[in-house]
């Protein structure tokens, strides 16, 4: 039995203490098969069950730190849009009035590249003088429907706050 115990630890034995009767030693090997120790089904299913409550908990909030970074599209253009329309008003005699934004007769100097989840508008009717209400909506991914909102004050809002997707 020693000679098996120290084998199993991988250390180095002495031939003599390794020598054991041939029918002693093979009941020893049936008795060791016979007592090795594995996990029950009861604790497998324990540890299913935790791993599926930490799922439950990590996906949603996954999701919605997800959605939440692609909000920073809307924001980033938004404040570009922002920026245009001030150097805009800066440059015209008429304040805000006659930019145009996002269109075919995009006068401001902003433009999306690439596959944005957000289209971008000027607000009609809010083109003033003075001000002007510009809007991203969410056309795809998460945050299909979420609308952001920035106008002259450069105060950022979110126009339907919570309405991506959880």
């Amino acid at each position: 039995m020693l000679a098996y115990n120290l084998h199993y630890l991988g250390l180095k034995f002495d031939k003599e203490i390794q020598e054991v009767d041939s029918n002693r030693g093979g009941k020893q090997m049936l008795h060791q098969v016979k007592n090795q120790k594995g996990f029950t089904l009861i604790e497998l299913m324990i540890v299913v069950a935790i791993v599926g409550i930490l799922a439950a908990i990590a996906i949603p909030n996954f999701l919605n730190y997800q959605a939440k970074s692609q909000q920073a599209e809307a924001k980033a253009n938004l404040g570009s849009i922002y920026t245009n329309m001030v150097a805009y008003s800066a440059e015209s005699t008429n304040g805000f009035v006659g930019a145009a934004c996002c269109l075919a007769n995009n006068n401001i100097g902003f433009a999306t590249s690439g596959n944005t989840r957000y289209t971008y508008a000027l607000v009609a009717g809010t083109v003033t003088t003075n001000g002007f209400s510009a809007t991203a909506t969410g056309v795809r991914g998460r945050v299909s429907g979420d609308v952001w909102r920035i106008g002259e004050d450069k105060n950022l809002r979110d126009v339907v706050p919570g309405s991506f997707t959880s």
